[in-house]
């Protein structure tokens, strides 16, 4: 929920900002920028990053789906409980830091002209830029700061109270253009000022006279470069520039936010989306199916090069995506309940049969990056973990971490289905009259529900070797509204969930793995777990002093997420599949945490206008 504010539909992440210091007369740090661990790539001159054109040309509409922004919306609201929000709302919003796409934690002023620190970050000042100005024309100023802050402390979503700021000890305005955040004693602050530059700055003079705590499709006033421009409720949403936008100039904005305005159609039915991209309804998608990729794309509009398909490199960690066991349901407290799930999905058979061969198996919480544990514990993991050896699984200790079993390529594995039924048997499961019963009588019972069926063909063979083994398992659809607050609320069984994993963690993962976040509605901690040794761990996350000191604390937590089975882990591509109607210009460099088509691509009048001329696009 916490989102840095990201001019030009850059993608969001999770920023340690690199920096350049400079010594002050009173042993603090001035600089364009902020790190957890090294050294800014960008000096405090720069003219653009490295990865656009500069030169690009602007104007045009970039016309999509939501990437994550589910079938429908409610809500312009994105920092509070209530509502399905649109997609891209952080977009509306600037903050005093931005980030660039080819460092994997960097930041730069950006609302602020400078920042200044203490050595050990217990506080931050922003100095900041005297031009920024509201949509309305309003300048913004450390007050909105300050409002912002307690507003979203005092009526914002729960995770700011819970997680972003409970180690805030005051934000004050020092001036009209001067913003100061002081941090807890005893705190980690390593990555304190760079989440206070992330922060969304709100205007007190909009929502002053409004209830922030209510959902509403009114068009807030916001102060980034884009603003609702049109939408119809559920059906798509419009962003498009600000006219004079102040920041316009800014060196983090050449050559990125190209298009005058990005429009995303919303489908309730994923074949009739696929249908109207055909048809040129929308120019870009990003394929998530890879039947369609591989079967679909051969409508004659590929076929006469009008549209193409490329496969974009994702160095960045993939989504901790999985069926997601949610342990504050009596059936799953025992952890080899959790552990014979993982012997009842069998990836082999559906990566060929449904899948084509186009995915890998995922095992880590952290896949397809250097953060992810591996084989037996390490003597750097053994320290971190020995305090706590009693509260934690065996398996931790004494066996490589776990790593999720090969089956045939056929849809039922007998071997597997034996040796999940030795694990529920040693659960005290017992087969009775087909079904598994405990002692108590009750029925090994497993819902799982979405608010569509894009998932059942993966889940109904899932289903169908549960029912095999004695487990009352079945599938429900329910519609949008009821599938949110069944979410919200941590109301389901099973739950098939994809997160963006952070290139640099921090205290953030609490939201996910901490116990802070188990019983805190709708957070991202979906299995509901938590212990001492994880909400410790993450405290050493937070303070690592350098990367390969944060790698060794991730890993740690990896290898104990692996052992407590908290989710059947799916599968990822290290790739994004892009598929576009040729009108579009693109950089010769693509950045490395991200495709750049949002951030850094551009129109193409003659491209554009050829299509049409051809009768290819209206």
């Amino acid at each position: 929920m916490f989102q840095w504010c990201k001019t030009s539909f850059k993608s969001v992440a999770v920023f340690s900002v690199l920096m350049a210091p400079m010594a002050h007369a009173q042993d603090t740090i001035i600089s364009h920028g902020i790190s957890s661990y090294g050294d800014l790539k960008y000096p405090a001159d720069y003219k653009h990053f490295d990865y656009v054109n500069p030169n690009a040309p602007q104007g045009g509409t970039l016309t999509m789906l939501p990437k994550y922004g589910g079938a429908t919306f409610d809500s312009f609201n994105q920092f509070i409980l209530k509502g399905a929000n649109v997609t891209a709302l952080g977009n509306m919003y600037a903050s005093l830091l931005t980030g660039s796409l080819d460092e994997p934690d960097s930041a730069y002023v950006y609302l602020a002209e400078s920042i200044e620190y203490p050595e050990d970050r217990s506080w931050v000042v922003f100095k900041m830029r005297r031009d920024g100005r509201f949509h309305d024309g309003m300048p913004i100023t450390a007050h909105d700061v300050v409002f912002s802050y307690d507003i979203l402390l005092e009526k914002g979503h729960p995770f700011y109270k819970n997680v972003a700021f409970k180690d805030y000890h005051s934000v004050e305005a020092l001036d009209d253009y001067t913003v100061k955040f002081t941090f807890k004693e005893g705190a980690n602050t390593r990555d304190l000022p760079i989440s206070a530059g992330g922060l969304s700055i709100l205007p007190k003079h909009y929502w002053q006279d409004r209830d922030f705590a209510e959902s509403s499709l009114d068009i807030p006033v916001g102060s980034g470069e884009y603003t609702i421009a049109n939408f119809e409720a559920g059906q798509f949403v419009e962003y498009c520039k600000v006219d004079d936008y102040w920041g316009k100039d800014l060196p983090a904005n050449v050559g990125t936010g190209n298009f005058d305005c990005y429009r995303y159609e919303y489908f309730r039915d994923g074949d009739v989306a696929f249908e109207a991209f055909k048809a040129g309804d929308y120019l870009f998608r990003e394929e998530n199916t890879s039947k369609k990729w591989k079967t679909q794309y051969d409508f004659p509009a590929v076929e006469k090069g009008w549209v193409k398909q490329t496969l974009a490199p994702d160095a960045t960690p993939a989504s901790s995506q999985g069926i997601w066991i949610n342990l504050r349901r009596p059936q799953f407290q025992n952890v080899k309940t959790r552990e014979a799930l993982q012997y009842l999905f069998n990836f082999e058979w559906t990566n060929k049969t449904v899948f084509y061969d186009s995915y890998s198996r995922s095992d880590s919480f952290w896949e397809n990056s250097d953060m992810e544990a591996s084989g037996m514990i390490t003597p750097e993991e053994l320290a971190l973990l020995e305090p706590y050896r009693d509260s934690l699984p065996a398996a931790v200790f004494d066996e490589p971490v776990f790593v999720p079993p090969v089956m045939k390529t056929q849809k039922f594995d007998r071997s597997a289905l034996r040796k999940a039924n030795k694990l529920l048997a040693e659960a005290g499961w017992v087969l009775d009259g087909g079904l598994l019963k405990n002692a108590a009588g009750e029925t090994l019972s497993i819902e799982f529900i979405d608010d569509s069926d894009d998932f059942l063909h993966i889940l109904t063979p899932i289903i169908d070797t549960m029912k095999r083994a004695g487990i009352d398992a079945k599938f429900t659809q329910i519609d949008r509204p009821q599938m949110i607050e069944r979410r919200k609320s941590y109301d389901f069984d099973m739950l098939v969930v994809g997160y963006r994993t952070s290139l640099s963690p921090g205290e953030e993962i609490a939201q996910q793995y901490g116990s802070v976040s188990i019983t805190q509605q709708d957070s991202a901690n979906i299995a509901g777990y938590g212990s001492p040794a994880v909400d410790a761990l993450i405290k050493q996350v937070g303070s690592a002093k350098s990367r390969a000191e944060m790698r060794v604390a991730v890993r740690a937590i990896d290898r104990i997420l692996r052992a407590e089975h908290i989710r059947v882990p799916n599968w990822y591509l290290p790739a994004d599949r892009l598929a576009y109607w040729d009108v579009f210009g693109r950089p010769d460099v693509q950045p490395k945490y991200d495709n750049g088509v949002i951030s850094t691509w551009w129109m193409d009048q003659e491209k554009l206008d050829a299509l049409k001329a051809q009768g290819a696009l209206k």
